[in-house]
């Protein structure tokens, strides 16, 4: 990953990504996304139906954007579905990334099986955009 895009990632986590419909139509939907160890996460769950479309086609285009002002990064991508038995705390890393340690831990972990939480594993084809 070329360090000028890196730099912005470890800095701006608001993105919206697009996953296509089964007849090729755009779907949107605010994430937020992360550098864990060198790859850009995002989290979801099981019965999103971004989750739905990225199982049927791994395409997505996910555009960060600085929330404040006109800076952006446009990503084309390819996005593995991370739902293992790891996805606990895989989550758990990019909520660190994203906000610092939960004050409870147990409790969250409880929430992340209960809400069947995982990861959107993002590799960069492409990257465009004013960052």
């Amino acid at each position: 990953m070329e360090e000028r895009i890196r730099a912005y990632l470890e800095h701006y986590h608001q993105a919206v990504m697009t996953t296509l419909r089964p007849d090729g139509t755009p779907h949107v939907a605010r994430v937020a996304v992360g550098l864990v160890d060198g790859r850009l996460w995002s989290s979801g769950t099981q019965d999103r139906l971004r989750t739905k479309h990225l199982r049927r086609d791994p395409r997505a285009t996910v555009c960060v954007f600085d929330g404040g002002g006109w800076r952006w990064l446009g990503l084309e991508t390819r996005v593995s579905i991370l739902d293992g038995p790891e996805a606990v705390e895989q989550n758990l890393g990019l909520d660190r990334v994203l906000a610092g340690d939960p004050e409870d831990l147990d409790e969250y972990r409880r929430a992340m099986v209960a809400e069947r939480r995982l990861i959107y594993d993002i590799e960069i084809e492409r990257a465009y955009g004013e960052y």
